[in-house]
């Protein structure tokens, strides 16, 4: 039976890491964007609304604290753009996206030409760091106790390879197979860590869309027409992101969020329940706890939670980003209780004290996964934060959220 100790666990209250942009970040973001300003222009204001961010987080009760990703304009930014070996293309034909993704099921059936995106023309390597100076700038705001519970958020090594599929990601003459470039993606992802970790990094998040695809059922009916394997892909994503988290230190806490999309104004891309992933998803993925979202019916049922081993932890993400509405705490508290009533009949069953401690509670999604951000207020921002640690308090009476 695992023990109250034995679980590398986020603290039982947390946001998934994207925030609201402050106005005057906002509207120096709408500049640039039509080319009023130059991006080295947003700097001292990105400077000032982390600074923001992380008081109005503080304020709420939240203890694993994030910059907000003010810095960044899309929630990948950071990763792919900083790779050796990855071209952007601005304009890529639509036809090497591949159709069954939902998103782009939706820009080929509109008839959409091209869409930007990377292509690998070159061996990947780590040519510069990724968040390495966001955590710095993060890290020098907080006592140096509470730098252990900075989290750094980046985008999973699949996410562009989920676009274009084994046969258009990445030059035949460069990489043979999907193995050989994981391996150099996930090598260049260790040394963000091993550099992270090392200035004092604790929790690393691993944002990844892509799994949430293989619960769309359209999607699956569509790779079987295609001639898609969608086993073995999903076999490829896990691999993906073993190779990235192999090695790591004991004290280094690394989770996956799995989202069904968050675009502009909230809107989403997939549905349906986890069941069809979470036996593998659970098992095989290397990773310390996993961010679901739970906040609609779209997600399913708690029932997938049965194949959750000892020894790892899903964090509820049972507050959404995408509505103002307030969740009531007896009903966010109605719900952790039926996850643990889950997790007690699954394999292998555990006692409900073992249950609750394999839990935590977070919201759905980022505020602004992308930096026009969800049609919410920052005042609903700060009340959905509040919310999470009260409830959290209430669940938990003995432990700080």
């Amino acid at each position: 039976m695992t023990s109250l100790t034995t679980l590398k666990r986020p603290p039982r209250a947390s946001h998934v890491g994207s925030l609201l942009r402050p106005k005057y970040l906002f509207d120096k973001r709408k500049a640039l964007r039509a080319g009023e300003c130059q991006l080295e222009d947003l700097k001292p204001l990105e400077d000032d609304a982390i600074k923001h961010v992380l008081k109005l987080q503080q304020d709420a009760g939240i203890k694993a604290v994030t910059d907000g990703e003010m810095r960044r304009e899309i929630f990948y930014e950071g990763v792919f753009d900083k790779l050796g070996g990855l071209a952007y293309i601005p304009d890529r034909p639509i036809a090497t996206f591949k159709a069954y993704i939902p998103r782009f099921k939706v820009m080929h059936d509109a008839g959409v030409e091209d869409a930007p995106t990377y292509f690998c023309n070159g061996k990947l390597k780590r040519t510069q760091p990724f968040y390495v100076e966001d955590f710095k700038y993060l890290k020098s705001l907080v006592p140096p106790e509470d730098v252990k519970f900075i989290k750094i958020t980046m985008c999973s090594p699949s996410w562009f390879h989920q676009r274009h599929g084994s046969d258009l990601t990445y030059d035949l003459s460069v990489y043979k197979n999907d193995d050989e470039y994981f391996d150099d993606m996930g090598k260049a992802y260790r040394e963000e860590i091993k550099e992270l970790y090392e200035l004092g990094c604790r929790h690393i998040q691993i944002d990844d869309p892509t799994f949430c695809y293989f619960c769309h059922d359209n999607m699956i009916t569509d790779m079987g027409k295609a001639g898609v394997d969608y086993h073995a892909l999903l076999d490829t994503y896990i691999r993906a992101i073993n190779v990235v988290t192999a090695d790591r230190p004991d004290d280094l806490i690394i989770s996956v969020h799995m989202c069904r999309g968050n675009f502009k104004g909230g809107v989403h891309f997939s549905e349906g329940g986890y069941g069809r992933i979470a036996l593998k998803l659970f098992n095989n993925l290397d990773v310390d706890a996993y961010y679901l979202e739970y906040d609609t019916e779209r997600a399913g049922d708690f029932s997938p939670l049965m194949h959750l081993p000892l020894g790892k932890v899903v964090v509820l993400g049972l507050v959404t980003t995408k509505d103002p509405k307030l969740e009531l705490i007896e009903e966010l508290k109605a719900r952790v209780y039926l996850a643990v009533d889950v997790l007690c009949g699954g394999v292998p069953k555990r006692s409900r004290e073992a249950a609750l401690d394999q839990l935590a509670i977070s919201t759905q999604c980022g505020f602004a996964s992308v930096w026009e951000g969800n049609p919410v207020t920052e005042e609903d921002e700060r009340r959905k934060l509040s919310l999470l640690v009260e409830t959290a308090k209430q669940i938990w009476p003995n432990e700080t959220a």
